[in-house]
């Protein structure tokens, strides 16, 4: 019955989620005063009674003589209460009240009969149907007058309640909406940081030796180099070596040593160089974000992302390599939080290569070797040149409408017990969106695979 009790869409728009004590209280006053009563009699001088009666209490009447005209002003004016006389031409009281309580629009208004029957049966019957009350006729003024005030203020304490209850329930919903998002903000919290830490650990034990190797191969070279030319010297000065020494030159082939360890010597530089870049990639993923955000080359983040993932990348018994083809188009940097977003490539990335083992079930090695699996990464300008867009795409099983309309609803996981925490997608979009004021999509195809589409504003609002 709300929908009558509450103020005509042309007097006041109440907002539940907002109100208060203080709303609530106006809104009683405001429907105290606009009270419309619609009075249904095929009896003219029946009408004039109820009117006159009505009108001195301060409420509106409307008036209608037979069904068909009540129903009509019923939709157009939607009282907040019907006074109906069973016995009129045409279909009678009974029959204009199913079609009212048939109709969405004026199902909810309470509605009070008027009856000159005697018969028990038929008030019964109207009560059965749903009427909030009955008056015989003939009646007297002051108990219809005392009925009207009844019910109106049932329906007012009614509706009231009703407007409280969506209030504590906009409510209920926003405080759950909120602890939802505090989940995850502390569960992507806590993972970072569990791995962010696990990372620099690393890092940091892999960059005492491999700086103590890389300091000292230029030395161990030029030492190298000083002991052949004091070797050169020794055959200058003494060209008749003895047999033991001739022996010894024979056995460790001089020439061939003179022209490989200088390459022996480069290539663990190129070694030294490379563990040096993954530390230099495990400090990028990991880095703690600070309390603004910087800017950031994104490229960085997505190459230090696939280094983490680059064991569930490589070759199994069961399958080939999983192919990652990079097209990194000219891009700048992006003010972002990096550490976030380097989650967000993280729980996509890992997500995408789940998808491919999924897809593989049943497949044989020659067959997935035929079609490989791929992940493609694309990064580009949007056509506004005002935001960087990144697309991650798989060639896996791909996705039915229903599961895209969901994939980043909290706890929404595809994956079996104990695989899947449903948090890692919902997480990617609340960084994303929130977090970023960018966008986060999916394009999915049964069968042709998945897209991620990730799309960052290239400055913040403060920025120059």
């Amino acid at each position: 019955m709300i929908s009558n009790f509450l103020p005509k869409p042309s007097q006041t728009s109440a907002q539940p989620a907002a109100g208060n004590l203080h709303q609530t209280t106006m809104l009683t006053d405001a429907l105290t005063k606009s009270v419309h009563i619609l009075l249904v009699d095929d009896n003219p001088n029946n009408l004039k009674v109820l009117s006159e009666a009505i009108q001195g209490y301060g409420w509106k009447a409307l008036m209608a003589t037979d069904g068909e005209s009540a129903i009509e002003q019923a939709e157009y004016a939607s009282p907040d209460l019907i006074l109906l006389d069973v016995m009129m031409p045409g279909f009678d009281g009974f029959e204009t009240y199913r079609r009212l309580k048939s109709n969405p629009v004026t199902q909810d208004i309470p509605v009070i009969f008027m009856t000159a029957l005697s018969d028990p049966t038929d008030k019964v019957k109207g009560l059965e149907m749903g009427a909030v009350d009955y008056v015989t006729k003939p009646f007297q003024h002051e108990e219809v007058v005392a009925r009207l005030k009844l019910h109106l203020k049932l329906s007012h304490l009614t509706r009231t309640l009703e407007y409280q209850v969506q209030e504590r329930t906009a409510k209920l919903t926003q405080s759950l909406q909120q602890l939802q998002q505090a989940q995850l903000q502390l569960v992507q919290s806590e993972k970072m940081s569990a791995l962010g830490n696990l990372v620099a650990g690393v890092a940091h034990e892999i960059n005492n030796p491999v700086g103590c190797v890389f300091g000292n191969l230029q030395p161990a070279k030029e030492y190298v180099n000083d002991l052949l030319k004091l070797i050169d010297l020794y055959q200058k000065t003494y060209p008749d070596s003895t047999a033991e020494i001739q022996d010894e030159l024979e056995a460790i082939d001089l020439d061939y040593l003179r022209e490989d360890l200088p390459k022996l010597l480069e290539s663990m530089k190129l070694g030294v160089d490379r563990i040096r870049n993954i530390s230099n990639s495990l400090r990028t993923f990991s880095r703690a974000d600070k309390d603004y955000k910087v800017p950031f080359n994104i490229h960085e983040g997505l190459d230090s992302t696939l280094l983490i993932l680059k064991h569930r990348l490589k070759a199994s018994e069961q399958r080939p390599e999983i192919e990652v083809i990079k097209e990194y188009g000219n891009v700048p940097e992006v003010a972002c939080f990096p550490g976030q977003l380097n989650q967000v490539f993280m729980n996509i990335l890992a997500n995408a290569i789940d998808a491919l083992e999924d897809a593989n079930t049943g497949r044989s090695f020659a067959d997935i070797q035929s079609n490989p699996n791929q992940i493609t990464i694309r990064t580009e300008l949007a056509p506004d040149q005002q935001s960087v867009v990144i697309r991650l795409k798989d060639n896996g099983a791909g996705m039915d409408e229903e599961v895209k309309q969901k994939i980043f609803d909290h706890l929404f996981t595809t994956k079996g017990v104990g695989k899947g925490t449903g948090l890692g997608l919902a997480i990617a979009h609340q960084i994303v969106v929130e977090k970023h004021n960018g966008s986060l999509q999916v394009n999915s195809t049964p069968g042709q695979g998945s897209e991620f589409i990730i799309i960052l504003p290239i400055k913040t609002d403060n920025q120059p």
